[in-house]
């Protein structure tokens, strides 16, 4: 487990009741494609395309909707993780989608920032798949 500070606006780091918070702190296994000390990577349980990866911060944070000004370089290494991932499972040249779905009618399913990362096929039309 990687050791998280607090988060400076809240004094957390995680929600216990999450999902995501779980995986990160190594209560419920999920095998790494990447991970560092801001964000960690893994595969889809429900994929959509041959490629579909979920790119997380440890930091709970609800959703899109819910960055602030302090997160803007959370939300930067998220982007190049997504970029990183993509070169990684070789779908970087063909071309990929990255998603974000926020809020309920927006899809968000799981109440925790996460970036879809979908590939390895034609997309089409403008969802996640």
């Amino acid at each position: 487990m990687v050791e998280r500070a607090p988060d400076p606006g809240t004094g957390e780091t995680m929600n216990a009741s999450c999902i995501f918070c779980r995986i990160a702190a190594g209560e419920i296994p999920s095998p790494r494609v990447y991970e560092d000390e801001h964000l960690f990577v893994i595969r889809d349980i429900n994929p959509a395309a041959p490629v579909h990866l979920l790119v997380i911060p440890r930091e709970h944070v609800e959703s899109v909707g819910a960055l602030e000004e302090r997160h803007a370089e959370l939300a930067g290494r998220l982007l190049l993780a997504v970029r990183r991932v993509a070169e990684q499972e070789g779908i970087a040249g063909s071309g990929f989608r990255m998603v974000a779905n926020t809020g309920r009618e927006g899809g968000q399913t799981v109440p925790h920032l996460h970036l879809h990362v979908l590939g390895g096929r034609q997309l089409t039309g403008h969802g996640t798949a």
